[in-house]
């Protein structure tokens, strides 16, 4: 079951209409491991930090079943920082600081003891180092997941592509879907898409839920309507997590079983928002999970009479 994780690890500082974080913890793997060890361990952490990250977070970790040999720590450097403004829709939001610092070199390297892992998710990262990820591997994953996003798009569209070939399911949002493929309609955009390389295509709609192609099929997820959204930096890795989460753990790649990963995904998202950050996460239990998949049942759950 084992599943490698390849992403950043990062400190965040992020501002909405309900508050301020301050200077906290985020990444993409940071968000993709929490929500994942929820279903698999143990999770093969891939990432760099600078001697500014919190050891008491890499503990963290490392308690909830999360394997560190593969983070590089430079002791003399400082940690990917990212600072942004969210607008009052929640969906928009302007960067205000980008701080690369050791991600401008990072070149992630895939230990020994990670080699044989059937699943592999590469967060947004630059497409050629997802590309010296997926070429370090001896054996390819079963699956093979991958994140993006527009800036890719605009300036390494080349090697992107070349990602895409080699890769099982893409996850990206709608804006990012109908850049990639030049289509407005999603439907359209998710035909051209899936002649790039993935089997598999996700489109993230944020509140609106996500969709799910595969050959000439189509699933929709909704996200769940939620009475307070603090933050949702992070949402869509979190989602990510909770989907390859579930796979790992029953090891079924199919298209039906990943109609019920994304709605695992959604529901692992959902705690997301609540809070700054990773702080929900890292308090959620199986209880909690199972409660909020229930909400999710009944969601999506209608009796009709037929006229």
């Amino acid at each position: 079951m084992s599943l490698t994780v390849v992403g950043t690890m990062a400190f965040d500082d992020i501002e909405t209409p309900f508050g301020k974080s301050g200077r906290i913890v985020g990444g993409s793997a940071t968000y993709i491991a929490w929500a994942a060890s929820n279903f698999v361990q143990p999770i093969n952490q891939v990432s760099v930090v600078g001697g500014d990250f919190p050891q008491s977070e890499l503990e963290a970790l490392k308690a909830k079943g999360i394997e560190l040999e593969g983070i590089q720590v430079k002791k003399d450097e400082k940690s990917f920082y990212w600072s942004g403004k969210y607008h009052m829709d929640m969906n928009t939001r302007d960067t205000l600081i980008t701080e690369l610092n050791v991600l401008g070199d990072f070149n992630p390297v895939i230990p020994e003891n990670y080699q044989g892992s059937e699943f592999l998710i590469l967060g947004n990262l630059t497409p050629q180092v997802q590309m010296s990820v997926i070429r370090q591997m001896k054996t390819r994953p079963r699956l093979i997941v991958m994140d993006t996003m527009n800036f890719w798009m605009e300036v390494a569209l080349d090697d992107l592509k070349k990602v895409l070939k080699e890769v099982d399911v893409l996850l990206v949002n709608d804006g990012e879907a109908r850049q990639l493929s030049g289509e407005y309609s999603l439907v359209k955009a998710a035909r051209k898409i899936l002649t790039m390389g993935p089997r598999y295509l996700i489109i993230k709609k944020g509140e609106h839920g996500a969709l799910l192609f595969h050959d000439n099929h189509v699933f929709f997820a909704p996200a769940l309507p939620l009475e307070d959204v603090y933050d949702p930096t992070g949402a869509g890795d979190t989602f990510a997590g909770g989907f390859i989460g579930h796979l790992a753990k029953t090891k079924d790649v199919s298209f039906e079983n990943m109609k019920t990963a994304i709605i695992v995904g959604s529901a692992m998202a959902s705690f997301c928002v609540e809070k700054f950050g990773a702080d929900r996460l890292k308090t959620i239990t199986q209880a909690d999970i199972s409660a909020r998949l229930e909400q999710f049942v009944e969601l999506v759950n209608f009796d009709i009479d037929l006229v």
